[in-house]
């Protein structure tokens, strides 16, 4: 049994997210001890128990310590199994972090899976749904699979109450593949969503953003949510190349001035352009399961975050891999990952 360290790296739920994962895709057990250490409220959370609970269904596992603020979790798995899904989180916690602990085994199960997700779809501090439309899951299909989202209903924090559905076909084996350059930037466009707030507050997010970036008005929209169980705001950024397509994110929150919302978002973009690489810092921290299971992959991104770091420290417990990472310069990494 494979023994995780969940204090280690960024000490948060992401250890745990990937080690479900892995072990689904691998069949091997482990168990994981001070579960989310590094966090103010350490142990199990309600969005982590549904990832915990999807794996299980999922992977026919046996469980213990699946309780909301444990520390330790013992998981092993037996079979996956494909058929139609539904997970609800209960809250405002990410549906797209539930998604992204089971949808690696499911994209090399032997039958079609659909998954029906309840809960946060744009909420802080994990990727929103607009970001596995736009760019994890076109990224996931040229590896083989062919997979379709649909959002029924967005859940913007801190209301929840989204919905969205997954279908997928999967690949017995993922392909092989190598994000190197992102070629010519062929897109821009940045949007701001309003739910159940005064318009005005986009109208000033935008504007801050065009007088920071300098893009055509033209490339700036005001979306007005009128589906949403409560009040919510986000802006995104969408950079559309030759090659791939990236999307950066800022969130609007409680207390929160609308001029600040955009602020870390336009940094973001303005790195990744000044960069030239076609990876973000989400995407890379997101790809590296799926090209491990491929065999292999390289991509050219930003320097690493600590999540990206731990993330490929988990691969190698589970996964004889090699993974090279290589300083192209102060900006830009290449990392490449080999059986």
């Amino acid at each position: 049994m494979i023994i995780i360290d969940g204090s280690f790296g960024e000490g948060g739920g992401q250890i745990l997210r990937s080690s479900l994962a892995l072990s689904l895709i691998t069949g091997k057990p482990f168990q994981i001890r001070n579960i989310r250490a590094g966090r103010k409220n350490p142990g199990l959370m309600r969005q982590h128990l549904t990832a915990v609970n999807a794996a299980v269904e999922v992977g026919q596992a046996e469980v213990s310590g699946n309780q909301i603020g444990s520390a330790i979790l013992t998981f092993s798995p037996k079979t996956v199994i494909a058929r139609q899904y539904h997970f609800s989180v209960g809250t405002a916690g990410s549906t797209t972090l539930v998604l992204q602990t089971i949808l690696p085994a499911l994209l090399v199960a032997d039958a079609p899976s659909e998954i029906i997700l309840e809960g946060g779809t744009h909420n802080p501090f994990a990727p929103p749904y607009s970001f596995l439309e736009k760019v994890f899951v076109p990224v996931l299909r040229q590896m083989g699979p062919d997979i379709a989202l649909h959002l029924q209903r967005p859940g913007f924090y801190p209301a929840g109450g989204g919905c969205f559905t997954v279908t997928i076909q999967p690949k017995a084996r993922l392909q092989r593949i190598d994000i190197m350059e992102r070629g010519e930037i062929i897109h821009r466009s940045v949007k701001a969503y309003v739910a159940n707030l005064p318009k005005m507050i986009g109208q000033r997010e935008l504007g801050v953003i065009r007088s920071r970036l300098s893009w055509d008005k033209n490339a700036l929209e005001l979306i007005e949510v009128t589906d949403s169980h409560g009040p919510g705001n986000i802006v995104t950024a969408e950079i559309q190349s030759e090659k791939i397509t990236e999307l950066f994110t800022g969130f609007g929150m409680k207390g929160l001035p609308a001029d600040q919302v955009p602020l870390e978002m336009i940094q973001e973009v303005r790195d990744y352009l000044d960069a030239g690489v076609p990876v973000g810092r989400h995407l890379a921290d997101q790809i590296m399961i799926p090209m491990a299971m491929a065999g292999g992959g390289r991509f050219r991104t930003l320097p690493l975050t600590l999540h990206s770091t731990t993330n490929l420290e988990i691969l190698k417990q589970f996964l004889d891999i090699r993974v090279e990472v290589t300083k192209e310069n102060r900006n830009v990494y290449q990392v490449n990952i080999s059986s």
